[in-house]
């Protein structure tokens, strides 16, 4: 049963996110602290799978538990192809590519202030 929406932190949010894609095995997971440079939502996570199966699962398992744990109903976009999906849980926006298509896209370096390497705000995540 799906629980009631429950009011919860992007900090908290985060957490489970990162708890989420560890659990399913998601590589080179990155956060990035989005506040007070966008007012889209407070962190953006990127991440990898192996192939567009895993990438698949890994957004299917995180959407089914935010909404078990949160009552948060995710917007997707890509999740039929497999290659890169978008998931917006609210205050984080989620990235989960095959690595072919991250390295494409490269999201990391469009956060990154030009010229600067140190306090970017793009962390990677220790597992």
């Amino acid at each position: 049963m799906t629980a009631a929406l429950k009011e919860v932190s992007s900090d908290e949010l985060l957490e489970r996110i990162l708890s989420s894609l560890d659990d399913d095995k998601a590589e080179e997971v990155v956060t990035i602290d989005l506040r007070g440079r966008s007012a889209m939502a407070d962190h953006m996570v990127i991440c990898s799978g192996r192939s567009s199966r895993q990438v698949a699962a890994i957004a299917e398992k995180l959407m089914e538990r935010l909404k078990h744990e949160y009552g948060i109903i995710c917007k997707t976009e890509g999740k039929d192809a497999g290659d890169w999906v978008l998931i917006d849980a609210g205050d984080v926006i989620v990235h989960v590519f095959r690595p072919e298509v991250r390295e494409f896209y490269q999201l990391e370096k469009m956060w990154h202030p030009s010229g600067s390497a140190a306090g970017t705000g793009a962390q990677p995540v220790k597992a």
